[in-house]
């Protein structure tokens, strides 16, 4: 036996005759003798009131001796085969010979179920009101209607005789001879369940649940209202029992030698025996089960829950104890509370003592004790410093039954070493190996532990960070209000001040829950945990992370308490060592592990961007441009702080950032950058100048980076540049630099008498030509050609004073050039033929505009140009230019600038296709003339055809506005001719836009 669930007490002895059946109606007891009689039995404490005063006598059995109050004889002619109370109606339904109802409490005879003659079974559906009985192999189904008695409903036929039988909601469920079956109470259709037993007849017990326990020979199954298997235990009795009475939380069975109590809760434990010998009939009653022997009643009495509760603890069956507890009545929550905690805290400490970790926290979180309280057993775990009562004092205040647990009482004492208290996981190799194993299954357990925790004490404790910020900002608004607001405010902000109730307790939490992470070897998710917002104490958790070298760990310690100089400092230190391959941690670091570090911190504290990029700029130059532009930190804060602490990076950055977004570099920027590529292209220049190794047409990988900087970008000053070039070298980037200030000539002058790569000069000009071109408020302009041109012609002229005159220009600050413009075409409006001249004037433009077109001078363009010596005139250089661009060209000034003497075959390659684009621009410009000749007598016709229109004004003309005549008025007529209005009435209209979109067309005044 477990523990007394029921208290066994006599109700009475010495009945005259044997009983039959027995029913209790409020604190009544009924007794059908086999001799007939219905003997009424009632306490003796109660045998002073009135028989018939049933409503101020107690609703319940009493716990003492009964005596007899009343006899009805001939109450039955038959033996009572079954006696029950229907209590919501006030009727005593009896079974025997034939059913029949009683009223009470007076025992007036109600009805007689006639047609129940040699029933043996029934059952009653008391919310419905339905009855059902059998007899031999018939079920039959009645209905209690207030009105007018009982009414039958239905009647079925059975395979075989029923033994048992119960309602299961709108069916039946029946035990006959060989199995159980469901009768659909509607059709009659049977449904079978599964075969009864062989020895025992079958039982069928209702729950209140609404499903029922079918009995096979011992055993109990439990099937939903459709007979469907409900759970996959079963109730295993003791022996085959006769009768099944359900009392939650048990099930009390009757079997041939005692009364067995079993628990409903799997595994079904058995929970008492009471020893009864001739038991007749177990009857449950509404506060008690009645069990009737053969001249005796016995009722079985719960014991109080409370009482039961504390048996089963003391016992060490906390499962019913906790089952038991939630028993107790709804106005008792706070003691169910507290008794639930307390049984809780006991099983979760036998738990643990018997190596069930896991299930011992789940105890302990239902307890909902103080972390600290499950903290106190585990020895290792470093707790910050509180200010908090401990929790095994406050639950020794609260509750003297509770057990009171220290540090070292726990099992848990023997897996680690008590001195590493003080000093956080320093215990020796050998005892660390033994108790490895125990350990790690109770810091797992406590993990899991601190993980359920922690989100209503994080939520907790940002919620007290959220209220201080608010009072906060609350006193300091108002504080130059009123004073003693402020003051007030102070006092509120003290309340919730840093070391407040809710975040210590978040500091204890995430503190543990760190140490029992890397204790179990869990780097990953200690990560997880510092990467997301936490209140790890940072004294603590950073030795034991530098003991354990956690070193990504550590990282995000430091990330999350804002400490970036000593991260990044930690992390520079991790990748020197991974690099060198001296790093004792298995992870390794990379230089781009301090770029992702750095991002977040771009728009926060810029300066130590800047100061730990420098150490992987080098390393990593592209990934740093892209942090510096994706960070948004100013560019010339960059530079500058290259500038002072790694000059020899500047340029590196500034190309970068230029070539990643041109944008975002200013003039200052892009001078300063050109600047850096002049003075290192110097440099080389009078290193290899010493040694007579240099090569004016040569391009060194410096110098291409000046000359592409040079031609690329346009934010620099060329004049400032200029003055640094040496005279007599660097000609190519002097010739860029001219070029930017618009001296053209000068430019060219260099590659043709400097460099003599006539080439470069005709890439020049195509470069000038197309960057006009594309300028929509430039025309085309073919007139660096002819500067070209003359340069080949003159060459005496353009060199001379060639170093003077560039003197000249950059003491003056560069004189701009004065730009060449081309003819405006003219749009062509016409009617019907203007589609055909405008796609002529299209092909004309396209094929004559950028030569024919352009009459402007060049920088050196004069009137007419002096000869020269034949042997100083580069002919050829000027014949392959007008060759290859004749359509740039304007042919007649070229030709004004040929010697007298040029051979016309040689022009032939210029000449051919100048001739022909010129004859087709005048075939077109011929067709144009025609077609604006023809649009144009189109348009005389019809005039005249509009001239011709004759209106005739009678007297009797009338304004089809006003309707009034227009005699002598000033009209206006519509361009059909026929409506006629007054001219006053016509702007009227218009102004009032009376008259349709589709009639207001051009009018005529007469």
């Amino acid at each position: 036996m477990v523990h007394s669930a029921y208290d066994s007490f006599e109700l009475l002895r010495g009945c005259p005759t044997k009983i039959d059946a027995v029913a209790s109606y409020a604190s009544k007891l009924f007794v059908g003798c086999s001799d007939g009689a219905l003997r009424v039995y009632a306490a003796e404490s109660d045998r002073s009131s009135s028989s018939s005063d049933y409503l101020g006598q107690a609703q319940e059995l009493r716990k003492e001796g009964y005596a007899l109050e009343r006899t009805v004889n001939g109450y039955s002619k038959k033996s009572l085969l079954a006696m029950e109370v229907l209590a919501s109606r006030e009727l005593l339904l009896s079974l025997s010979e034939s059913i029949a109802f009683h009223r009470l409490p007076n025992l007036e005879t109600f009805a007689v179920i006639t047609k129940a003659k040699g029933a043996n079974v029934y059952s009653w559906d008391d919310r419905r009101g339905y009855l059902c009985f059998a007899r031999q192999k018939r079920v039959c189904i009645i209905r209690h209607d207030a009105g007018r008695g009982f009414v039958e409903v239905k009647e079925f036929g059975v395979p075989d005789t029923v033994k048992s039988m119960s309602w299961c909601g709108e069916n039946i469920c029946l035990g006959i001879k060989k199995e159980y079956v469901i009768l659909n109470a509607t059709s009659g259709a049977l449904s079978e369940v599964f075969p009864s037993g062989r020895l025992a007849p079958p039982l069928v017990v209702p729950l209140p649940s609404g499903e029922l326990l079918l009995g096979k020979e011992n055993i109990g199954v439990f099937v939903d209202q459709n007979g469907k298997l409900h759970q996959a235990e079963r109730i295993c009795w003791s022996e085959a029992p006769s009768v099944v009475v359900v009392q939650k939380p048990y099930a009390i069975a009757l079997l041939p030698r005692r009364v067995e109590i079993r628990s409903l809760r799997v595994p079904y434990p058995m929970i008492q025996t009471i020893v009864l010998q001739n038991v007749r009939r177990l009857v449950q009653s509404n506060n008690a089960v009645i069990v009737a022997l053969d001249n005796s009643v016995h009722g079985l009495f719960p014991v109080p829950v409370g009482a039961q509760i504390v048996q089963l603890t003391a016992s060490g069956n906390f499962e019913e104890a906790l089952a038991l507890c939630k028993l107790l009545p709804p106005e008792d929550a706070s003691l169910r509370a507290a008794k639930e905690g307390s049984i809780h805290i006991r099983y979760a400490h036998h738990l643990f003592d018997n190596g069930s970790y896991e299930e011992a926290m789940e105890h302990f979180l239902a307890a909902q004790v103080d972390i600290t309280y499950v903290l106190s057993m585990y020895p290792s775990i470093v707790l910050p410093k509180t200010t908090l009562l401990p929790e095994t004092d406050k639950l020794v205040d609260s509750d003297p039954d509770a057990v009171h647990l220290s540090r070292g009482s726990s099992g848990a004492s023997d897996d680690m070493d008590p001195s590493s208290a003080s000093h956080f996981g320093d215990f020796d190799e050998h005892s660390a190996l033994e108790s490895k194993k125990m350990s790690h299954n109770t810091l797992m357990a406590l993990i899991k532990y601190l993980q359920k925790r922690r989100y209503n004490i994080i939520e907790k404790a940002t919620a007290e960070g959220t209220e201080e910020v608010v009072l906060g900002a609350v006193g300091d608004n108002y504080g130059h209000y009123d004073s003693s607001r402020v003051k007030k405010s102070g006092k509120g902000r003290g309340n919730v001040a840093i070391n407040s109730g809710a975040r210590e307790m978040a500091a204890i939490l995430d503190t543990a829950l760190l140490q029992a992470l890397l204790l179990t070897g869990q780097s990953s998710a200690s990560v997880e945990l510092l990467r997301g917002h936490n209140y790890c104490d940072l004294k603590i958790c950073e030795e034991s992370l530098q003991k354990r070298h956690h070193y990504s760990a550590l990282l995000e310690l430091y990330r999350s308490n804002a400490m970036h100089r000593e991260a990044l400092k930690l992390l520079h230190q991790l990748v020197e060592e991974s690099s060198s391959g001296k790093s004792e941690v298995t992870h390794k670091f990379k230089p781009e592990d301090i770029l992702e570090y750095l991002k977040p911190l771009c728009g926060k504290d810029p300066m130590l961007v800047l100061e730990f990029s420098m150490i992987i700029l080098d390393r990593c130059p592209t990934q740093t441009i892209e942090l510096f532009l994706s960070g948004n930190i100013p560019a010339d804060m960059v530079n500058s702080y290259l500038k002072q602490h790694a000059p020899n990076m500047q340029g590196r950055y500034l190309e970068l950032m230029l070539a990643m977004n041109e944008s975002a570099i200013s003039g200052n920027l892009q001078n300063e950058m050109v600047q850096i590529y002049l003075s290192e292209v110097l440099d080389l220049h009078a290193e290899l100048s010493d040694q007579n190794k240099w090569d004016e047409k040569a391009h060194y990988p410096t110098r291409k980076k000046l000359l592409s900087a040079l031609e690329g970008i346009s934010g620099y000053n060329p004049e400032a540049l200029l003055k640094r070039l040496p005279p007599d070298a660097l000609y190519e980037e002097r010739a860029v630099l001219l070029g930017k200030m618009n001296q053209h000539e000068l430019a060219l002058s260099l590659y043709v008498h400097k460099l003599h790569l006539p080439d470069l000069a005709l890439c020049y000009c195509d470069r000038v030509y197309e960057s006009a071109t594309h300028q929509p408020s430039t025309t085309k302009s073919g007139s660096i050609y002819l500067t070209l041109l003359q340069i080949y012609l003159n060459p005496s002229k353009t060199t001379k004073n060639f170093e003077k005159r560039i003197t000249n220009i950059v003491a003056s600050r560069s004189t701009s050039i004065p730009k060449v413009s081309s003819a405006s075409g003219t749009k062509t409006k016409g009617g019907r033929g203007a589609k055909k001249i405008a796609a002529i004037e299209v092909a004309d433009d396209l094929r004559v505009s950028p030569s024919g077109t352009d009459s402007s001078r060049s920088d050196g363009d004069t009137d007419e140009i002096s000869p020269e010596d034949s042997s100083t005139i580069m002919l050829d250089e000027v014949l392959d230019l007008l060759s290859k661009r004749w359509d740039r060209i304007n042919g007649a000034q070229a030709l004004r600038l040929l010697p007298r003497q040029t051979n016309l075959q040689n022009l032939m390659p210029f000449l051919g296709p100048l001739l022909r684009k010129s004859s087709e621009a005048n075939r077109n410009l011929s067709v144009i003339k025609s077609l604006r000749q023809s649009e144009n007598l189109q348009v005389k016709d019809e005039l005249y055809k509009y001239r011709k229109t004759v209106v005739k004004i009678s007297g009797d003309s009338m304004c089809s506005l006003c309707h009034k005549k227009i005699g002598t008025s000033v009209f206006a007529v519509y361009p059909n001719g026929k409506t006629l209005v007054h001219f006053v009435c016509f702007r009227d209209s218009q102004s009032m836009k009376a008259v349709t979109k589709s009639t207001t067309t051009t009018l005529r005044k007469w």
